[in-house]
């Protein structure tokens, strides 16, 4: 099957704000404290897209940002999708997830909520995550857990944090996660101004991989190591082989093809959904856009959104 068969998208991938409590350095989104885009989705126009998605009977949406639960609106949408019978994915840093947040997610059909753990202790995640309590992460996973909640892990590899993926893993499965995230460190964003700190060495990487394919074998039937593809590059030769039945949403609304490409086509305020998925699909057959995600493949490092 291809995206061309389908009449409205498999997934949507919803960066619900720009707003977060954090401002870690590897952050592709640019996200911060003060990162809010001045012409988000409000209330309304949030509860009419949730209302498209529903009705076009989307079976998935992701919820990332920024940190999805500090905008204001958050729980009025997951609320009206989840009671349309929507999966829920959301995706958090663990910070101030605490009971209540868990709570209302309790009641309606999540599919997983993934927290970042990015370190086996404080110095490493404090350093990747600054003002971020490695502690208060682990408790939102404990809390999730609790509630009969799926729990996905992720992990962002740098240079300084690489050499506990292990113990992170090792922790995934006692804090009961059935999945642990992880790949390649992203070059956008925020990442990209610190990346010559930031990216771990080919020879880092080489025993990664050694490690993930050892682990894969070790936790088979106990948690799912989920790494393929790798690298940008890799999901670029992916991507031109069959473009993603995911649409992306940014909090302004608009809808970019690939999270590594800065083309724009299509803005859900003005084209609804449906418009929307039609213009992606459009768009994902261009030559030009073709063109750009070839580039990937052969740059050094990926376009900057």
């Amino acid at each position: 099957m291809r995206i061309s068969d389908f009449g409205a998208p498999l997934m949507v991938a919803w960066q619900f704000t720009r707003e977060c409590d954090l401002a870690c350095l590897h952050c592709c989104t640019d996200s911060s404290p003060a990162g809010r885009m001045a012409d988000e989705l409000n209330l309304e126009e949030s509860l009419r897209l949730a209302g498209e998605i529903a009705a076009a009977e989307v079976p998935y949406v992701l919820f990332g940002g920024g940190e999805p639960a500090l905008a204001p609106h958050f729980f009025s949408v997951a609320e009206t999708l989840g009671k349309a019978g929507v999966y829920l994915k959301v995706e958090t840093n663990g910070q101030r997830f605490g009971a209540e947040a868990v709570a209302r997610l309790a009641r309606l059909p999540v599919r997983s909520i993934q927290v970042s753990l990015d370190g086996a202790g404080q110095e490493s995640y404090g350093k990747l995550r600054p003002a971020a309590s490695w502690d208060a992460a682990v408790a939102a996973c404990r809390r999730i857990r609790d509630a009969g909640l799926p729990l996905e892990i992720s992990f962002a590899p740098t240079r300084f944090n690489i050499g506990e993926a292990e113990a992170v893993m090792d922790l995934a499965l006692e804090l009961g996660a059935f999945r642990f995230n992880t790949g390649e460190l992203m070059c956008l964003g925020r990442a990209a101004r610190f990346w010559d700190s930031l990216e771990p060495t080919s020879q880092d990487y080489g025993q990664f991989l050694k490690l993930l394919e050892r682990k894969t074998g070790e936790l088979a039937g106990r948690l799912e190591l989920c790494f393929q593809p790798f690298s940008l590059r890799e999901a670029a030769r992916a991507w031109l082989q069959e473009p993603s039945g995911t649409l992306m949403v940014r909090p302004d609304g608009k809808v970019p093809v690939a999270a590594a490409l800065s083309f724009i086509c299509a803005d859900v305020r003005r084209d609804g959904l449906a418009g929307a998925w039609d213009s992606y699909r459009e768009a994902c057959a261009s030559a030009e856009v073709g063109r750009a995600m070839a580039a990937l493949i052969c740059k050094d490092l990926p376009v900057i959104v």
